[in-house]
């Protein structure tokens, strides 16, 4: 396969990721206020779509050995419209539920926005560090991060659309609480790695005046 090709491949999946979670949000929805078996499972086919993209784009530039600038930036961004489309639209759902699950939707609010705070810091590290000539790439955190996120998300909308037996609610406390844990350690993580640059960049002995603001 020619080198071009393939990198179009690779983009064109590593870019379905958002019509994927789109229609994952319309799906579910749908199926929230007009119950219907089909159309939770095909919301939950296409979460799970969207999830195998984050794997079998990186997976085929490696065996194909095809990478660009466009995708090194698009891939986590991609990630980050699964988080900010997927995880509101399970809050809202949970939401929806019966009384007893108040506790429930609660855990859910802190892990939706500790996810969404984590990306913005992260982000704020990353332009800090590109003053800097930092290296940019995710490091082993975030890969970890993003491997366990997507089927945390897929796991709980199935326990939210259909309670299923084997999905018991402290199996669902356990598995958010350990995508709230990985996004707290990502944090420590991410702080570490770009603590020099921030360091550097809070500096004003260089020049004996800080930088201007953009304001």
């Amino acid at each position: 396969m020619r080198q071009t090709t393939a990198l179009a491949l690779v983009t064109a999946l590593t870019l379905a990721r958002v019509p994927l979670v789109f229609l994952f949000m319309l799906l579910a929805l749908i199926a929230q206020s007009h119950p219907s078996a089909t159309l939770v499972w095909a919301a939950f086919a296409s979460l799970t779509l969207a999830a195998l993209t984050d794997l079998f784009d990186g997976w085929l530039a490696r065996k194909w050995r095809v990478s660009s600038q466009f995708g090194a930036v698009a891939d986590p961004l991609m990630d980050k419209v699964f988080y900010l489309v997927v995880f509101p639209t399970l809050l809202y759902l949970l939401g929806l539920a019966p009384a007893d699950e108040e506790t429930h939707a609660l855990v859910m609010l802190f892990f939706t926005v500790l996810y969404l705070l984590r990306d913005q810091w992260v982000s704020f590290l990353r332009s800090v560090g590109s003053t800097y000539q930092a290296d940019l790439r995710a490091n082993w955190m975030g890969k970890l991060r993003t491997a366990l996120s997507f089927p945390i998300g897929c796991a709980i909308y199935l326990y939210v659309a259909i309670h299923p037996a084997w999905l018991p609610r402290p199996l669902m406390y356990t598995l958010e609480g350990l995508g709230i844990a990985v996004n707290l350690a990502s944090i420590v993580v991410y702080t570490r790695q770009y603590l020099p640059y921030l360091r550097r960049a809070m500096d004003t002995s260089a020049d004996g005046s800080s930088r201007p603001s953009d304001r």
